[in-house]
């Protein structure tokens, strides 16, 4: 054991000497008082029994006694340089964490993970904590690091539940290198005490003040919220440290080769990384903007194209969209990670990405909710919780923030005497949705606005918490909670999903661990939306059902804001499904559609696969995509004015697309005289016009919103100035 102690000293002095520099990524106070108190701001503060709902109170009033007072500190805090170990995105496996007692199985040290989710229901296998079997001071969960480990931080959360408050109100830390004798977090010559929680979610950090070398660690709680028990949910934040015992050096950490920007990006970062980008790859990038978030900070687009800024007769357009959830931070590095990784590779000459670049259209917005974004950043990968920063300014969860075009779809479906003639694609928005009225985020008309003005073929959306690709239909019928609810194009999605899910190296991995309490690997990772959970005013319905885009929803990681040292590892476990992925925008039948009399391309018209009832339509210039697997299918053409074309077209399995042309012959005056002579009506395409005139009403209500939020902010400014002066 003196041995054993010896070496913890030396290493930590080799640590101190090493890591002079610190790190922004978490917050943190330390203390040279007596014992140690720490808030979540990480501010010291003393014990007050009087003011806290906490059990044992005989031991808290000792406690009380023994504890003087200990204001907070003047001077900034310094910042931890050691990250998570891992707990919380679970690089910590199971069965590196032990506990005294547990209450149940559900309830064992393995559930112990900050931001871990339970079920709805309290009791399963797959509850939201660890939480002890008996209420006592001689409660511990522990954790094995599996090697020398230099401890600086805990942090503490209560117990994730809709039924129940636990949350632990204070406890000690102990260290170990045997598991056998264990030394108490000191701090000065007493033994240190922490604060934990005031609520079940807030995470709360403390940092040690004389940070240890061990390779065990317990937790120990010492009172808790008293009508509860003892649960928790913990991170700890540690280095790992060399071991010379060891005869066998452990496995270098995966990481990746790419030389790319591994870390998180705020919005001026992101803005300048762009840039960056921009530079380097002039001839192939352009950066827009599609409009503004609620407190005006500009929605990025990166397009990469061989011919940037300009829309190529017969060439598919494909858009990433990530950060929907502001908190959902992952999607967000990826794209600024795949932006880079395609500029450096074009440039080397990597032939796959080459071609990519020559035959497609690429858009990667990083950050549709920038304002949900900036909150969850300023509080950091551990301290921003499950939730914080998810939604808009505004409080608008943008993921039912689109219109609800499903049941209007199915509700004319049941009303109608033919279910043939109502239509199955373009559908219009609702009226109520293009007022000035209607609960629609700046941000999401920014979105239906871009989706209107690019024909889009393909798409994904980027979020994060779980590991699992969703296809639509997202929204149920009859708003049931939860069930398969497939579109026509059900076996082209389930290939579009499975195409990432099983590409991607952690969902692929057999052995991973269930993230939260779903098991998806019983369904390879992929599974129907509403199947899910019922999503009504999702991207993915929207963009199916009022365009002619297929898109899903990718859950990239279990944890939603990795810290930036596990950014490498989570872009090489992504990086080939996101390119595997835009490669099946050219799956399929594309060509023109033309006037066969001018060589025109007709803009609108209807292309209809027979035996799916899902149609799409050209574009401005008369070319169209549509997204099969491989076959022979009989397709039919029409548009207004013209008579209807009908021909066959073969996919193949190679991942190109099969080129059917279409010439349309005006509809004869001979033929309009018959129909019009026998009282008939010459069909109209009054769908379209119904879905232009609502685009029409809702960009001008958009104006008019971002006029009156302009000179609101100008308002406020001006005030400022004011009682500043």
């Amino acid at each position: 054991m003196i041995g054993q102690s010896l070496l913890s000293l030396l290493l930590l002095v080799l640590w101190c000497f090493v890591h002079e520099s610190t790190s922004a990524e978490n917050a943190t106070l330390q203390s040279n008082g007596t014992d140690t108190v720490f808030n979540n701001n990480g501010t010291l503060l003393a014990f007050n029994n009087e003011t806290r709902n906490e059990t044992g109170a005989k031991e808290a009033a000792e406690d009380q006694r023994r504890v003087p007072e200990i204001h907070p500190q003047k001077e900034e805090p310094s910042k931890p340089d050691c990250p998570p170990v891992g707990m919380k995105s679970l690089r910590v496996s199971d069965y590196q964490l032990q506990a005294s007692t547990s209450l149940s199985s559900g309830l064992g040290p393995h559930r112990g993970r900050l931001n871990i989710q339970s079920g709805i229901e309290d009791g399963d296998e797959y509850d939201g904590a660890w939480c002890a079997g008996v209420k006592d001071q001689q409660q511990w969960l522990q954790l094995d690091a599996l090697r020398p480990t230099l401890f600086t931080g805990v942090i503490l959360q209560g117990r994730n539940s809709i039924w129940s408050w636990n949350w632990v109100t204070k406890y000690k830390v102990q260290f170990s290198n045997d598991t056998q004798t264990w030394s108490p977090a000191m701090n000065g010559s007493q033994e240190a005490v922490f604060v934990g929680n005031q609520d079940i979610e807030t995470p709360v950090l403390a940092l040690f003040p004389e940070p240890t070398v061990a390779q065990f660690i317990r937790i120990n709680p010492q009172s808790w919220f008293i009508n509860g028990t003892i649960c928790l949910r913990a991170e700890i934040l540690g280095c790992p440290m060399p071991d010379p015992y060891n005869l066998y050096p452990m496995e270098p950490e995966r990481t990746s080769t790419d030389k790319l920007d591994f870390r998180h990006h705020n919005y001026n970062a992101m803005r300048k990384l762009l840039k960056e980008v921009n530079d380097k790859c002039p001839n192939i990038t352009r950066i827009y903007t599609i409009g503004k978030s609620y407190t005006g900070l500009k929605l990025y687009v990166m397009e990469i194209s061989d011919n940037p800024g300009k829309h190529e007769l017969g060439e598919p357009e494909f858009r990433y969209v990530a950060g929907m959830h502001g908190n959902e931070v992952l999607g967000r590095e990826l794209l600024l990670n795949l932006m880079q990784y395609v500029c450096h590779e074009y440039r080397r000459g990597n032939q796959r990405i080459v071609r990519l670049v020559k035959n497609t259209r690429i858009h990667l917005l990083p950050s549709m909710n920038p304002d949900g974004y900036e909150t969850a950043y300023e509080k950091g990968s551990e301290l921003a919780g499950w939730a914080l920063g998810r939604y808009s300014f505004e409080n608008i969860d943008m993921n039912h923030n689109f219109p609800d075009l499903n049941n209007i779809m199915w509700d004319a479906q049941d009303l109608a005497t033919d279910k043939k003639k109502v239509s199955n694609h373009y559908i219009p928005m609702p009226e109520y949705y293009t007022t000035t009225d209607a609960t629609v985020a700046p941000e999401t008309r920014a979105v239906i606005n871009w989706m209107q003005d690019i024909p889009f073929v393909l798409s994904a959306n980027l979020h994060g918490g779980e590991l699992v690709v969703t296809y639509p239909f997202d929204c149920t019928r009859d708003w049931i909670p939860r069930q398969d609810t497939p579109t026509p194009d059900n076996d082209f999605f389930r290939w579009l999903a499975a195409v990432y899910a099983s590409t991607n190296l952690v969902m692929a991995n057999p052995d991973r661990r269930i993230c939260h309490y779903e098991d998806f690997q019983q369904h390879n990772n992929i599974i129907n939306g509403g199947d899910w959970h019922t999503v009504p005013g999702s991207m993915n319905d929207f963009s199916y059902l009022h365009t002619n885009c297929f898109e899903v929803t990718v859950e990239l990681s279990c944890d939603k804001f990795p810290h930036a040292s596990e950014l490498p590892v989570e872009w090489e476990s992504n990086k080939e499904s996101l390119l595997l992925y835009m490669e099946q925008v050219h799956r399929g039948i594309k060509g023109v559609i033309r006037d066969k009399d001018t060589k025109e391309g007709i803009a609108n018209a209807v292309v209809k696969i027979v035996g799916l009832d899902h149609d799409i339509r050209s574009a401005v210039d008369g070319d169209y995509w549509r997204l099969l697997n491989p076959g022979e299918y009989k397709v039919i053409v029409w548009a207004e004015g013209y008579m209807p074309f009908i021909r066959r077209c073969t996919v193949g399995s190679d991942p190109q697309p099969t080129i059917c042309d279409f010439t349309l012959t005006k509809t004869p005056l001979e033929r309009i005289k018959q129909i019009q002579a026998k009282g008939g009506k010459l069909p109209r395409d009054e769908q379209l016009r119904i879905r232009a005139l609502r685009m029409r009403k809702l960009r001008v209500s958009t104006k008019i919103l971002n006029r009156r939020r302009e000179q609101q902010q100008q308002q406020q400014q001006r005030r400022s100035k004011a009682r500043r002066k």
